[in-house]
């Protein structure tokens, strides 16, 4: 039983500090703050849901559709990064919240969009937790050990729904001022973490191309 608690805390400090909810919490604000409060309730549950599930897809076939495809996680942070500094451009100018709903079908479409990417890939699924789910699925010897990492999974995308959706209600509080301004310090922020991704993947990738 004491095998079992230890891997679910690893699993689930491991998987919080990767998936990082408050740090994606400005950045939904700002995709959502021109949509309407059971529209940004359905955007964070779908975001949330498909991050779910990309985990789950990638821990149980990650390294398999790795070597398949002949990618690196390091590719994936590369990309990663380049796709976080963009977005940290435009919510340092404060441009995220440009969208303007006109119809029920706009509107759809647009949750569909943000809620895949950049929202749930590779925000919430980044390439941290994937290789945190492939690498801790590898290790999880048996049944229990794995439906113990599921529920670690799933117990760390309810926590960042509960955020989510705690967003829509501060970004309503702090209007329309505030949540400008909050965007712009935390598209700084994003920048950084961005330069960060794309040197830590560009760094082995160049040091395999030019070995010392």
């Amino acid at each position: 039983m004491e095998q079992y608690t230890n891997f679910f805390l690893i699993a689930l400090t491991s998987f919080f500090t990767l998936m990082n909810p408050l740090g994606i919490m400005p950045v939904f604000m700002g995709m959502t703050a021109t949509l309407d409060r059971s529209n940004q309730k359905r955007t964070a549950t779908k975001a949330i849901t498909v991050a779910f599930f990309a985990l789950l897809g990638f821990a149980f076939t990650g390294q398999l559709l790795f070597s398949f495809f002949g990618i690196s996680v390091d590719s994936f942070r590369v990309v990663g990064g380049i796709l976080f500094f963009l977005l940290g451009q435009d919510m340092l100018q404060a441009r995220l919240g440009r969208y303007k709903v006109e119809d029920d079908n706009q509107t759809r479409k647009y949750i569909g969009d943000i809620s895949v990417t950049p929202l749930a890939i590779p925000m919430i699924c980044g390439p941290g937790a994937i290789t945190n789910a492939i690498v801790l699925m590898e290790d999880a010897q048996g049944m229990g050990m794995k439906a113990v990492l599921i529920g670690a999974i799933l117990v760390v995308c309810i926590v960042s729904l509960l955020v989510l959706i705690g967003a829509g209600r501060i970004s309503s509080i702090l209007g329309e001022t505030g949540t400008n301004i909050m965007m712009r310090l935390m598209g700084l922020i994003v920048m950084v973490i961005a330069v960060e991704f794309f040197f830590s993947g560009l760094t082995p990738i160049l040091q395999r191309i030019f070995p010392t």
